[in-house]
């Protein structure tokens, strides 16, 4: 519990912080994408791959992936709908048949109507996820950040000595 509290605050300081959004908008999206993938899976694998490899925010995506699970039970049924029709298409048949005779591609679990649909669904959503992840962070940024740090309560805050040893502090050590 004291580490999802942890990763709720460090995501809370990089949110009213002067940092880009990009790393945090990524990593927010790829959480959607681990959210909705089975726990021990291939695309777990590789989504997190993605994320200790490239630029982006470790916590926004452990987070976002958190909310992500429990989201994803309601979206059950109509993915089991999606993953069904996308699994039952006759075209598609010797395709699923040529992959799932292939080596590392059956731990993926495609085969699976929830898994197939979820990821779907997922992948579909990923762009959009991204953009708009990047607008709220920015208009977040915008209008309540900047509306609190115009207010008496933090001017007077942040002339206190507890105030300059913190940012002296955070400076020194991060």
């Amino acid at each position: 519990m004291s580490l999802l509290l942890k990763q709720i605050f460090n995501f809370l300081k990089l949110l009213n912080s002067e940092t880009e959004t990009t790393p945090l908008a990524y990593g927010l999206a790829l959480g959607l994408i681990l959210g909705f993938a089975p726990f021990f899976s291939l695309q777990t694998f590789l989504v997190l791959m993605i994320v200790f490899v490239f630029r982006v925010q470790l916590g926004a995506a452990f987070l976002s992936a958190f909310f992500f699970k429990l989201v994803a039970f309601l979206f059950d049924y109509p993915a089991h709908l999606l993953g069904k029709s996308i699994l039952e298409a006759e075209p598609l048949r010797p395709a699923f048949t040529e992959l799932y005779n292939l080596p590392i591609v059956p731990m993926t679990r495609f085969n699976n109507s929830i898994v197939m649909g979820s990821m779907v669904v997922s992948f579909f959503l990923y762009p959009v996820a991204v953009f708009g992840f990047r607008k709220l962070i920015e208009a977040y940024r915008k209008t309540i950040v900047s509306r609190f740090k115009n207010t008496k309560f933090w001017k007077a805050f942040t002339a206190t000595k507890v105030y300059n040893w913190y940012a002296k502090y955070t400076e020194l050590y991060g």
